[in-house]
């Protein structure tokens, strides 16, 4: 059945179509993070330290901030249904459980201790995004009482409220990285571009070939979020992969030097370097 189907009207079926994009980027990016940190647990103890420290204010700024707007203004609607009481109580204790996650993550004493909980927080979200745009999303476009719109705007605004704080402290924490980068380059540093374009052995690898289609792209912006300055990514897809390589550069101008070590046919291998 489809979603216009299901819908009360078709404002609130185009509205469940970006409240599954929108969770489908939270995972995405999840799940680029984790696997960046899984990766580099091995590899380079020293970009781990960094990949789980933005992988812990991510969790912060997106993934929880998510969740406690969805408790104020999407769950409420959904408990008075009889047919949703019971899942919405079940979707509000996993909230609990991914908040205990996030807080083992920050508490780790090193990034390997924290590898077991990172994952376990990625399997834990996507199951319970499944539950949301499965079951809770549609009931709410279903009932003519309820406007799906009208509660995705109250969430988002509590968003924006929480974000624009977050933004500030960022702006003021990349101002300060920004003068320390300076400060290398005066120093004689190569800001972290050799312009070898070869791979180095410990780059970290992101296969996308079997990542689902509906994260893929956000799967690649979390982990290129989360591998840090100076260090790279190698990309493998199934195709050459030119239109993400326009949304990552429409999303992040000149931040990532691009080579090709392989084109095709069966794979393409990108190496993006972080400037």
């Amino acid at each position: 059945m489809s979603v216009l189907t299901l819908a009360s009207d078709p404002q609130d079926a185009a509205a469940l179509e970006l409240a599954e994009a929108h969770h489908a980027r939270l995972a995405g990016e999840l799940a680029g993070r984790v696997t960046m940190l899984l990766t580099a647990v091995d590899r380079d103890p020293s970009a781990a330290e960094k990949i789980h420290a933005g992988l812990v204010a991510f969790c912060g700024s997106a993934l929880l901030p998510h969740a406690a707007a969805e408790e104020a203004a999407l769950y409420p609607a959904a408990h008075r249904m009889p047919e949703a009481r019971l899942l919405i109580e079940g979707l509000i204790g996993e909230h609990r459980c991914l908040t205990a996650l996030v807080d083992a993550l920050r508490a780790a004493p090193a990034p390997a201790d924290a590898a077991a909980d990172a994952r376990a927080l990625q399997v834990l979200f996507e199951e319970h995004l499944a539950k949301e745009n499965g079951l809770v999303l549609p009931l709410l476009a279903m009932s003519p009482e309820v406007s799906l719109t009208e509660l995705l705007a109250v969430m988002h605004q509590r968003l924006a409220t929480t974000t624009s704080a977050q933004d500030a402290q960022e702006d003021q924490d990349n101002e300060e990285r920004h003068d320390m980068q300076e400060e290398f380059e005066e120093t004689g540093g190569c800001g972290g571009v050799c312009g070898c374009g070869a791979q180095d052995e410990d780059d970290p690898e992101l296969d996308v070939r079997e990542v689902p289609h509906a994260i893929r792209h956000a799967t690649v912006f979390g982990a290129l979020d989360a591998i840090p300055e100076g260090t790279a990514l190698v990309l493998i897809a199934h195709h050459d992969p030119l239109p993400l390589l326009a949304q990552i550069e429409q999303r992040r101008p000149g931040v990532f030097g691009v080579q090709y070590l392989e084109r095709g046919p069966e794979a393409w291998r990108l190496r993006f370097s972080h400037r």
